[in-house]
């Protein structure tokens, strides 16, 4: 059975974050996938130093229970990834930010080339900016953007008020759908993927 990680970049482990993400994780349920979703919680998330030892280790230096779950599950297998996240001062969440960048750069090789989204909520501003920024760690792998009828944000500020909003959740299950029907059709672990040109770096000009 296939498999979706969904990361709750949100310290209100049942908030609208968490909402949002549990509509779409519903859809995906019904769609017969199979679907996992991991809260960041409250404690602080310690951030990549650029250390490089993650090339030589296979994993990133720091061992948090919060990192090393999260790398658990991608290491298992999982056929999708659907970050969300509350929007603070028009971005995502620092915290999951700081967790994202330590994924990313150590486990990339389990994440390309799967289907990926993100999820925004907030109040009222600066939900296309945080949906932009969570974007760029799918774009930088490979890994298909999955769209939906509407940028996928839902607003609520109070917990609970993300329900209330109609267009949001909809969004959240065409979203789910959407999801569902891109890993059936690319299924990757068994389709494989593109072939890649050897990688060329340019780290300045001449």
């Amino acid at each position: 059975m296939a498999k979706v990680l969904l990361i709750n970049g949100s310290p209100r482990q049942n908030g609208n974050t968490f909402l949002a993400l549990s509509e779409v994780s519903k859809t995906l349920n019904a769609e017969g996938i199979e679907t996992e979703i991991v809260s960041i919680g409250k404690k602080a998330v310690q951030g990549c130093i650029a250390c490089g030892m993650c090339g030589q280790q296979g994993r990133c230096t720091f061992r948090d229970d919060l990192y090393n779950r999260v790398q658990s599950i991608i290491k298992e297998g999982i056929d999708g990834l659907i970050v969300g996240s509350p929007v603070y001062y028009g971005g995502p969440n620092g915290s999951v930010c700081a967790l994202l960048d330590r994924v990313f750069y150590s486990l990339g090789r389990y994440l390309e080339f799967k289907p990926a989204a993100s999820v925004v909520v907030c109040r009222r501003g600066g939900a296309s900016a945080s949906f932009d920024r969570l974007n760029k760690y799918f774009t930088i792998l490979n890994m298909p953007v999955v769209s939906s009828q509407y940028w996928n944000m839902v607003y609520g500020q109070t917990p609970g008020q993300a329900a209330l909003d109609e267009e949001g959740m909809q969004t959240m299950r065409t979203l789910g759908r959407n999801m569902a029907w891109m890993i059936e059709k690319l299924n990757v672990s068994e389709n494989g993927h593109p072939e890649m040109e050897p990688r060329l770096w340019t780290n300045f000009i001449r």
